[in-house]
């Protein structure tokens, strides 16, 4: 009687362990998710103080032009941060849209074009922002 009492208590015991690492990983799961939406939010906004700061500094591009070359800088390094956290396909193509976008204006640039069109950066910005948030 007192074996099958302490065996009872061994597999409840190892059973409660399993359970108890069961919950840990969904913990766990569920926080890695939470936390890559944090971080993609975090960069996402980031990246817009980046895209105000490239609209600025093609508004002010004959007073300091490398303030524009500044902000795509930027905004390619924050598009890297979110490209290594995320397996999210939205995500994905919004950063490959917004890089896009940023190429566009950089060889804008490069081509000696002191305005360029900015508002396709902007919009994929704005789109990266509307993914990392729903």
């Amino acid at each position: 009687m007192a074996a099958s009492r302490r065996r009872r208590r061994g597999v409840l015991t190892i059973a409660a362990a399993a359970a108890a690492v069961a919950l840990a990983t969904g913990l766990t799961t569920g926080c890695d998710a939470v936390n890559k939406a944090l971080d993609c939010v975090q960069t996402a906004d980031s990246i817009a103080d980046s895209v105000t700061d490239l609209q600025q500094a093609v508004a002010n591009a004959a007073n300091d032009p490398t303030q524009a070359d500044a902000s795509l800088n930027s905004i390619e390094k924050n598009l890297e941060k979110i490209g290594d956290k995320t397996d999210d396909a939205d995500v994905n193509k919004a950063v490959d849209d917004l890089r896009k976008a940023v190429d566009n204006v950089r060889t804008a640039i490069k081509d000696g074009d002191e305005t360029p069109d900015v508002s396709p950066v902007t919009d994929a910005a704005g789109e990266l922002t509307k993914v990392c948030t729903s």
